[in-house]
């Protein structure tokens, strides 16, 4: 289950990012509690700053995978961590000192979504080189964990920080939290990592990375349930907020109490994916059923009455969400040739973050003209949809395995 914790450059890896992603969940909190504040309790205004953060996704993270398989992983990540450490110092500044506009938070939204647009295919792509082929879907469950372990004290830690201290200190924090996967970063052993040979620079290599997915109808369904399911169901950055505030009169605490629960589930579902990884590859027919099974949870958290029984339904609907997006990520990275996994994962990232700046407004405007329940019922039924019909179009074709005879994987002696 902790397999890839073995491989000394990945330990310290998890180490760094336990610590610097406890402070990106807490500024997440703060972040979307002071647009709030700014603009007297918008859903309009989170989901404008939601999408402003993630707008650069569309334009950056293909030209991000590019990169990834021309220059040296580690060395970009200690310059894109670098940069997303000063845009969490530059707004607790601005916080701390009571000069803070709501055009101060929508345009470091923007930078720090263009370092972030970078700086997660180079992240994801890193992961292989640190722990190997053998070890890599183990390590995509394991980096999930410590990501739902972050996002169950970070949100719970930052809700009483701001009641007690403001919003400016917890963004302080998390740019002070950057040195650990700095530190991380600069002390590998860099000898000790699967690197594989550099993709020379040529003109064209993006457009090739397009045709290589397009070939290959079983990425093309994944991302299309990656895009829907992204951009409509994984909504919580809006809908948690207003929840808390609008419909059950809640404070900050009780914003931080709702993402605490949602990542209860989440940490459990990514214990659950770590486990199943030493059972071997990740399979599409896991991906379909996650998809299902997450539509329909999110559709009964939207609909009921009370923040308590609210709570509680968002841990069952957190390991669904894990148990999709776990096996997606993991899925995508094993079925790729290396040469392409660096543009792959760009592509995928663009499909998992791109939307944001579709669903976020979509996602508030239900809210303000509806009900905050109404983009998680809808959020839900498209979810819901869409793994119908991928499942449907995988089954006819045969194509609910993956196709293991292209990745050229060893397989697992068994006892």
């Amino acid at each position: 289950m902790f397999g890839s914790l073995r491989v000394r450059n990945y330990r310290l890896y998890a180490s760094g990012q336990v610590v610097s992603l406890v402070g990106l969940w807490m500024q997440r909190v703060a972040q979307d509690w002071l647009v709030l504040e700014l603009s007297d309790g918008s859903p309009v205004a989170l989901g404008i700053a939601a999408a402003l953060q993630f707008a650069p996704t569309l334009f950056l993270s293909l030209w991000a995978g590019v990169l990834a398989d021309r220059m040296d992983k580690r060395k970009l990540l200690l310059v894109l961590e670098t940069g997303l450490g000063l845009c969490a110092l530059t707004l607790g500044l601005l916080d701390v000192t009571g000069v803070v506009q709501l055009w101060h938070v929508y345009l470091l939204c923007l930078l720090l979504g263009a370092v972030s647009a970078v700086e997660t295919p180079v992240r994801q792509s890193f992961v292989v080189e640190m722990v190997g082929r053998d070890q890599l879907t183990n390590a995509v469950a394991l980096n999930a964990m410590t990501f739902n372990l972050a996002r169950m004290v970070g949100p719970a830690v930052a809700g009483v920080m701001i009641i007690f201290v403001g919003t400016g200190w917890v963004f302080l924090i998390n740019a002070i939290s950057f040195l650990g996967v700095l530190s991380g970063l600069l002390m590998m052993r860099v000898a000790e990592l699967h690197r594989g040979d550099p993709v020379p620079r040529e003109k064209g290599q993006l457009r090739e990375g397009l045709r290589y997915v397009r070939k290959r109808a079983d990425l093309v369904i994944l991302l299309f349930l990656v895009f829907f399911i992204s951009t409509f169901g994984l909504n919580f950055y809006v809908t948690l907020a207003v929840l808390a505030r609008n419909t059950f009169g809640g404070d900050a605490d009780a914003y931080g109490l709702l993402s605490t629960m949602l990542a209860v589930g989440t940490l459990a579902g990514a214990t659950l994916a770590a486990k199943r990884s030493a059972n071997g590859k990740p399979r599409l027919r896991l991906l379909i059923i996650g998809a299902l099974a997450f539509g329909v949870l999110e559709i009964v958290a939207g609909v009921l009455p009370t923040m308590w029984l609210t709570g509680v339904a968002l841990i069952p609907l957190g390991i669904a969400m894990m148990t999709f997006t776990t096996t997606a990520n993991a899925t995508v990275q094993l079925a790729v040739s290396p040469a392409m996994r660096g543009r792959v994962m760009g592509l995928y990232m663009l499909v998992f973050l791109g939307g944001n700046p579709i669903g976020g407004p979509v996602m508030g405007w239900l809210a303000e003209h509806f009900t905050a329940r109404a983009p998680l019922v809808v959020g839900g039924a498209v979810s819901i949809l869409a793994a119908v019909v991928g499942g449907i179009v995988l089954a006819r074709r045969g194509g609910l395995t993956l196709p293991t005879h292209r990745l050229g994987l060893r397989r697992r002696a068994r006892a």
